[in-house]
């Protein structure tokens, strides 16, 4: 599926097509800084019932969110090194307990999900609007 975003409000169309086709518990949002991960992500969680308030995780690594179906942990791997330190902070047991896991910069541990069902999506900042792909 392919979405072009001009305007805020256009991240509401994108989640209303991409919740149906939302089948396993792991979504990895690649994209450039400043591209719309965590807006998306923001859209995301209000449409599936949350009333919590969605921030980046860049700090804290991963946050914690409540909504009707279960908890959805909000990961940010951009300042880890290596799929160790992913390890350390428990990602098995976030997988294990979530509804949904979104992971923002999950190159470095993408390899490690070989064999499990995950969706990916990628956000391109053009400059003048976004480019979003989602499988």
């Amino acid at each position: 599926m392919n979405f072009q975003i001009n305007q805020i409000n256009d991240w509401q169309k994108v989640v209303e097509s991409i919740l149906p086709e939302l089948k396993h518990n792991i979504l990895l949002l690649k994209g450039n800084l400043g591209a719309g991960k965590t807006t998306f992500s923001q859209f995301l969680l209000k449409n599936l019932g949350s009333n919590d308030e969605v921030s980046s995780p860049t700090y804290s690594i991963v946050n914690e969110y409540n909504s009707p179906k279960g908890k959805i942990f909000h990961f940010d791997l951009y300042r880890l090194k290596n799929i160790d330190e992913v390890y350390d902070i428990g990602i098995e047991e976030y997988l294990d307990n979530a509804f949904l896991c979104i992971i923002e910069w999950p190159e470095v541990y993408e390899d490690d999900l070989y064999g499990l069902n995950y969706h990916s999506m990628s956000i391109n900042n053009t400059g003048e609007n976004r480019e979003i792909t989602f499988d």
